[in-house]
């Protein structure tokens, strides 16, 4: 194993694919499947996300009569990442500053079609492999949710997907998203502003009333954004929120869920006013959507043991982790395939600041050689 994974993943950096036009660099990636003897699908997710290419499926058949063992990482990259122009700095490689790196996710793909290649080199027999290289992972995961699961044969696997090479992640929580928006009464804000009843203030004593942040261990909750008014001289009428819940207990992301809702609806009662004899009362229409369910893989399943016993064969600092973002794992995991997440290396993710070691995409691509190797024997 030596640097030349290095050019490789810059290279591939180098192809832009920001979510929703990642065909450029799915095609780039069927190419170097083939070349690896895989035969290659593309499902129509894309025509559910709105994309210009769907999920791409491989398979290598393997030398070893075994069941599939899947690898999956994301083809799309956050904004902005047009134009990326990788340098080399200290060992470390880094984008020019005006853009992301991707190395998240390429450094996971770049360092599995290296192992994969590497396997083939050495004439290393190995099990079948399957790849799914998912759209749109980072606008919502909405290429895992829309993949046909059809189209796949394998039970178990890993995203390369995470930051710290040796951790394996075997939990991370499940999300609800919200968007609530309260309707006042507009009115002159001062001519006549008892006849008006301020979206604004139900917005702000409704979120004065509630905890945000880390609520305990598994919980957190956020608002995102919020809007509101259109001139000082106006009582405001419409306020919108967006917000968030993260949870690794699907009882306790219920409750909280319901006790912000049920917070704004009761705080808007309070803001009623009698007008001339006519009673007006704020309306707070929400939606709520269930982005995503829990991971929860148990430390002694065959996937973790595999991957820490790999990890430390290797010296690295095999642990196990929580995590507290969603990814493909938790879509992929939920529909009947065994999910972990493994780390690649990449760091500072969705920043200009994005990097990652030269070395660390070698281990990484050692680390995923050791954990086929082991399902080989």
């Amino acid at each position: 194993m030596d640097s030349d994974i290095a050019d490789y993943f810059i290279s591939l950096v180098q192809i832009d694919s920001e979510s929703k036009d990642e065909k450029r660099f799915a095609k780039k990636m069927e190419q170097e499947l083939l070349k690896l003897g895989a035969e290659v699908k593309y499902d129509n997710a894309n025509k559910k996300t709105g994309g210009n290419v769907g999920n791409l499926i491989a398979y290598l058949p393997g030398k070893i009569d075994k069941e599939p063992l899947l690898f999956c990482c994301h083809l799309d990259t956050v904004k902005p990442g047009k134009n990326i122009k990788p340098v080399i700095k200290d060992g470390r490689i880094y984008s020019s500053g005006d853009t992301i790196l991707g190395a998240d996710d390429k450094s996971g793909i770049a360092e599995l079609i290296y192992a994969i290649r590497h396997l083939q080199r050495e004439n290393i027999s190995y099990l079948p492999i399957e790849v799914i290289f998912t759209i749109s992972e980072e606008i919502g995961l909405l290429g895992a949710k829309n993949l046909d699961y059809s189209l796949i044969r394998a039970k178990k696997g890993y995203a390369l997907d995470t930051h710290k090479l040796g951790a394996v992640t075997i939990q991370a929580p499940s999300q609800n998203s919200f968007d609530i928006k309260i309707i006042g009464k507009e009115a002159h804000a001062g001519a006549e502003p008892e006849k008006g009843i301020s979206a604004i203030r139900i917005a702000s004593e409704s979120i004065s009333k509630l905890n945000w942040g880390r609520l305990d261990d598994e919980t957190t909750s956020n608002i995102g954004t919020i809007q509101g008014g259109i001139a000082t001289n106006i009582i405001a009428k419409e306020t919108t929120l967006t917000g968030e819940l993260r949870s690794h207990n699907e009882d306790t992301l219920k409750r909280e869920t319901d006790k912000i809702i049920n917070t704004f609806i009761d705080t808007a009662k309070e803001f009623s006013i009698n007008i001339d004899g006519k009673l007006f009362e704020p309306k707070v229409d929400y939606e709520v959507r269930k982005e995503y369910s829990a991971l929860n893989v148990s430390e002694h399943n065959e996937i973790v043991q595999i991957g820490l016993k790999s990890a430390k064969k290797l010296g690295l600092p095999a642990k196990t982790i929580i995590g507290g973002g969603g990814s493909d794992a938790n879509i992929i995991h939920n529909n009947g395939i065994d999910m972990v997440i493994l780390g690649t290396g990449m760091r500072n993710v969705h920043t200009v600041e994005e990097n990652i070691p030269i070395d660390d995409l070698i281990m990484g691509t050692k680390w995923i050689i050791e954990i086929i190797k082991e399902y080989s024997k």
